[in-house]
């Protein structure tokens, strides 16, 4: 019996290891699997106990890595967004790129006065749910950014001009979103 040359063995390995079975390759995840990596990291935010009012968080799902972004208000909520994120199944690697907002009297101030400012119009009273708040009204050093969605652009103005309205405020940056 012949034995084979190194040479041929080297050739097998290489052969073997530039031809490997789809299932050994990473690949994309499946329509189905990107679905739900999507849905369950939406459930998870959410589901944070101290996600409030005048915080956002927003991310992206890039195959099996998902980027967090926004801002929040306390430090412990973003690293407690990253912690639940990275357990769910099939998520590989998390960017966690949210903003912890300084700690500021004054701000604290001017979100209460833009809750009361927004949340208090006759117009907007609608959107003041117990759990979710649709609009989420961001201060940072006086500048106030609103993020969320409403159901008009009607009610997309009235809150960039109640936040206008409110004493203190620098400026507006106006992001919500009308729902098709």
């Amino acid at each position: 019996m012949k034995l084979k040359s190194p040479k041929l063995n080297a050739l097998g390995v290489l052969f073997s290891l530039l031809y490997l079975p789809a299932s050994a390759q990473t690949a994309a995840p499946s329509q189905k699997t990107a679905e739900r990596i999507q849905k369950e990291v939406r459930h998870e935010l959410v589901m944070l106990p101290y996600f409030g009012v005048f915080d956002n968080i927003a991310y992206k799902v890039d195959g099996y890595n998902v980027t967090l972004l926004g801002q929040v208000t306390k430090p412990t909520l973003k690293s407690d967004a990253e912690g639940v994120v990275k357990k769910i199944e099939g998520v590989e690697k998390v960017d966690n790129q949210i903003e912890v907002l300084p700690v500021s009297p004054m701000d604290d101030r001017l979100r209460q006065r833009l809750f009361r400012a927004i949340y208090g119009s006759p117009s907007l009273q609608r959107y003041d749910m117990p759990v979710i708040k649709p609009i989420r009204i961001i201060v940072n050093k006086g500048h106030v950014t609103l993020e969320g969605v409403v159901d008009n652009e009607a009610d997309k103005n009235v809150a960039n001009i109640r936040a206008n309205g409110v004493s203190g405020v620098f400026s507006v940056k106006n992001n919500l979103v009308v729902s098709k």
